[in-house]
């Protein structure tokens, strides 16, 4: 068997050169294209992060030069601020509640749209608006007079002869308050959730109707394992939300009663803006880029047990 040699192409001195500068000339232009998002994410991200990582080392509220403390700031966050530990108490809990019945009231409604009704795309478009303005101040503002102790709800029980709840008086009412605010928002993963379920093959669920299963194990055999991709996208997204919910509870309640719904990004905001205390607040944010970080690296190693790719692999 004859074996057929490799030839290589000699270039010459002028000729690299010509390549070399082709080269260049091409980096350049992409380089000069990019310019723009470069100069803003060295700018507004990379270089505040490092400035404000410098400032969590420091006692530093916006007046004076900052002042190095070592490890001052984060000593104190976990040995002498209480309201560090309710602001994390509060977090949790919002997170550990919101986020699965979020995914969950998403998913229903998902798999209510996909089974292709009449006017599904219509109430798809309606049902996606509170994921757009959900978040805003205006919402947040209209949500805080329904629950009032005048409000609209409170109306409407004392009209039915029913009791009066105090909604901004009892902590587990806000609570509740804030949880329904964020549900209620679900548009965007509702719509990720029918993007996913439109992708699982039809032929799956007429074999398995072919073999006697019906549509609740059709759900948990087909629909759930097809879906864990989307569920895992999801699930990463609403958690690293729910831990910088802001707006709604600063406006709604803001963080009462009795620091109940004091979240982590509003305890952040007072530190930083009300008592200026840049430095402290610093050092906050970096513990709770650390906790964010921290669910998504578990979420991420555990995923291989539980979110199955279509590929040879399994994963």
């Amino acid at each position: 068997m004859e074996t057929v040699k490799s030839t290589e192409v000699t270039l010459t001195p002028e000729e690299k050169r010509r390549v070399r500068k082709k080269s260049w000339k091409e980096s350049f232009t992409a380089y000069l294209v990019i310019s723009p998002w470069l100069l803003g994410f060295f700018g507004l991200v990379i270089g505040p992060m490092i400035y404000s990582f410098y400032l969590s080392f420091t006692n530093y509220n916006m007046l004076t030069a900052p002042v190095w403390t070592g490890l001052s700031n984060y000593v104190k966050l976990f040995t002498n601020d209480p309201r560090f530990i309710q602001a994390l108490k509060a977090t949790f809990t919002f997170v550990v509640i919101a986020v699965p019945l979020k995914l969950a009231f998403s998913l229903f409604l998902a798999l209510i749209f996909n089974a292709g009704k009449k006017g599904s795309g219509l109430f798809t478009t309606i049902y996606y608006i509170p994921s757009i303005i959900g978040g805003s101040v205006a919402i947040a503002v209209v949500w805080r007079q329904l629950f009032g102790r005048n409000g609209a709800v409170n109306s409407m029980l004392d009209s039915l002869g029913l009791s009066t709840i105090s909604f901004f008086g009892e902590p587990n009412a806000a609570m509740s308050i804030l949880v329904l605010l964020v549900v209620w928002q679900f548009g965007a993963p509702m719509i990720i959730f029918l993007a996913g379920l439109r992708q699982i093959p039809k032929d799956l669920y007429e074999a398995a109707s072919v073999d006697g299963a019906g549509r609740i194990k059709q759900f948990f055999k087909i629909t759930i394992p097809m879906l864990t991709p989307i569920i895992f996208f999801n699930l990463i997204m609403e958690m690293i939300g729910g831990f910088m919910t802001f707006t709604q509870a600063f406006l709604v309640t803001g963080g009462g009663p009795r620091d109940a719904t004091l979240f982590y990004a509003v305890y952040l905001y007072e530190v930083a803006f009300e008592f200026l205390n840049m430095g402290y607040a610093s050092a906050m944010a970096w513990v709770l880029l650390v906790i964010i970080g921290f669910f998504t690296l578990i979420i991420f190693k555990t995923s291989s047990l539980w979110v199955h790719y279509d590929s040879d692999g399994g994963k």
